[in-house]
Formats: structure tokens, sequence, C-alpha cells
């Protein structure tokens, strides 16, 4: 099955890297890394195909200074998220 999630970032500079299994939840990863970013909102858009139904979907974002990983709801069959 086709899943979609759309996340809005409050910088630049995100890429996306994939898509894990952590039990029954998706683990999207993305990643900032570097020194300056534009202070504009931007959003990504993933579509990945899954075997199934995952309970949760989280987005985890690596930055130079850590990271932080925060959960995505479905809302007309989309997955959305946005950084805290």
């Amino acid at each position: 099955m086709k899943l979609v999630l759309e996340v809005t970032f409050r910088m630049g500079g995100v890429s996306y890297r994939g898509h894990r299994w952590e039990g029954n939840a998706l683990v999207f990863e993305f990643e900032r890394i570097g020194d300056a970013f534009i202070q504009v909102l931007s959003t990504r858009k993933v579509e990945v195909e899954v075997e199934r139904v995952p309970e949760k979907v989280l987005v985890e974002l690596k930055t130079k200074d850590g990271g932080k990983v925060f959960e995505a709801f479905e809302r007309d069959g989309t997955y959305l998220a946005a950084e805290p």
C-alpha cells in the first residue's frame, strides 16, 4: 500500500534519508546539517510503499546539534506533521 507523509519544517535545508520500521511504528528519517539555513517554512512530501498499516508514524529529524522526533497524524489518507 502507498503511504503519503507531508511534513512542514521550520527551516530549509532538510533532506529525506529513508524510512524504517521500529516495531509497529514507521519512522521517516530526515536530516538538516550545516551552519546556516533560511528561516522559512518548508514542506516535504514523501510517498512510500509499505506492506502494512503502521500503528504510529514518526518523523526523525537529525541536526548537527542532535535532533528530534515527532509524531504525524492521519487525515484523509495522508499523514501530516510539523516540526515543533
